[in-house]
């Protein structure tokens, strides 16, 4: 499956993206965000992941490519029985800035209410993460509050999340 907004398309990953995506994610931001992926990154983390391999990760998994260039990634995992999906994603260091995650974040979305039928959206992000949260805001996702202790850190710690939730009504 593919989604298409413009020069933007949120594809399947294939392992051609092997290069593209060890070096987003050994990039320090994303690595600061998303305390769950190896650090280093491999080219073997990255065909694992890749094949669907990667314990916890939905099986939605998309590349946020721009012009056939990879600049991101976004994925939806859904759970069917209660029509609610969650939504993660990163922006690879030259894309940011530019509203590439806020247009990947909105075709995702509509596409998980209006073609999967969710009722319900919800995504998390660290609190200090504060352009993340720019980006769910500008799609129409409502902040909640906080979920304490959510997020596992690579020292064993845990830290705190901001929760946001997206209905069918809010989507802009």
């Amino acid at each position: 499956m593919e989604l298409r907004d413009g020069d933007l398309d949120l594809r399947a990953w294939t392992m051609d993206d092997v290069p593209a995506l060890v070096a987003a994610c050994n990039d320090e931001e994303i690595r600061r965000w998303l305390p769950l992926i190896p650090s280093p990154y491999t080219e073997e983390d990255a065909r694992t992941f890749i094949e669907g391999k990667v314990p916890d990760v939905g099986r939605r998994q998309f590349a946020i490519t721009e012009d056939g260039a990879v600049v991101g990634a976004i994925g939806l995992d859904v759970s069917e029985s209660i029509r609610q999906g969650t939504i993660g994603y990163w922006c690879a260091r030259a894309a940011r800035g530019r509203g590439v995650t806020t247009r990947a974040l909105r075709l995702l979305s509509k596409h998980a209410l209006d073609d999967l039928g969710l009722e319900r959206l919800q995504l998390f992000t660290d609190p200090d993460n504060h352009a993340s949260q720019r980006v769910a805001e500008k799609v129409g996702y409502q902040r909640e509050g906080t979920v304490r202790s959510h997020l596992p850190q690579r020292d064993g710690s845990r830290r705190d999340s901001i929760a946001f939730s997206l209905l069918r009504r809010e989507l802009t």
